[in-house]
């Protein structure tokens, strides 16, 4: 290996949950450096869930958790031909792609049903919670892909 390995930052809590994860998930919602507009889209969603009855940090941890695949399929080159090898999905890459799926569902949700991206993101917390949603079909997707290559596995580096 070359070179020295990228230094991770700690990202600060937010000031509201003094939760690292809120933080990661604003950061990952900005849109053009607009972090003030991002925080006000995520605490909307989330105090829509409250007013649902449920608290909504626990939620919004717990959709995480659901929607974070266990496995992921990675292409192998082995002798010309191209292997889609399963491999185990690490914590912070499973973080960051529950993050973005969510997020990536969110914004497709149709506008006929919901007025605000708040209002979406917050069905979208709601139906990961649920193991439903487009979230979760993605990670589903993912998974499936990853056990019909089970047969690869032996190509893991």
């Amino acid at each position: 290996m070359r070179g020295k390995k990228a230094h991770l930052r700690q990202t600060e809590p937010d000031k509201i949950y003094k939760s690292r994860l809120v933080t990661k998930f604003i950061n990952s919602l900005m849109r053009d450096g607009k972090k003030t507009v991002a925080q006000k889209l995520f605490y909307d969603a989330l105090g829509l869930i409250e007013k649902q009855g449920k608290t909504p940090l626990e939620v919004f941890e717990k959709a995480v958790s659901n929607v974070g695949p266990r496995q992921e399929v990675k292409a192998r080159r082995v002798g010309g031909a191209s292997y889609q090898v399963p491999i185990e999905v690490r914590g912070d890459r499973r973080l960051s792609l529950a993050v973005r799926w969510i997020i990536q569902a969110a914004t497709s949700r149709s506008n006929k049903e919901f007025h605000t991206f708040s209002e979406k993101l917050a069905a979208e917390f709601l139906d990961a919670l649920e193991n439903k949603g487009e979230a979760i079909k993605k990670r589903d997707i993912v998974q499936r892909m990853a056990d019909a290559n089970r047969a690869f596995a032996h190509f893991r580096w």
